[in-house]
């Protein structure tokens, strides 16, 4: 998934997937290119956030404009653009691999 015009998609409720929520924002007249919830690495259980990205930057300002305190199976969406992976060292935890 590209780095640019990539929106986070947050408290989502846990049994929501990357079909449910594609079909939410595409439901909004919003185009998404791709759609990824984070998924826990040894349960398989949401995290209860995400990610989607869009084609521009104006369809992600859109995106964050009507989705951002919307609900989507009883939970208000926290929607904003996404911040670039940290990377590096991190002072109080040592290296980050």
């Amino acid at each position: 998934m590209s780095e640019e015009n990539k929106a986070y998609v947050g408290n989502l409720e846990y049994g929501v997937d990357e079909d449910i929520l594609k079909s939410f924002i595409d439901g909004k007249g919003i185009q998404s290119k791709e759609v990824k919830v984070i998924k826990d690495k040894y349960t398989g259980r949401s995290k209860g956030f995400g990610f989607a990205s869009f084609e521009t930057d104006e369809e992600l300002q859109k995106a964050v404009e009507a989705l951002d305190g919307q609900e989507l199976e009883g939970r208000a969406l926290k929607v904003n653009k996404a911040r670039p992976p940290k990377q590096g060292f991190d002072q109080d935890r040592g290296p980050r691999y």
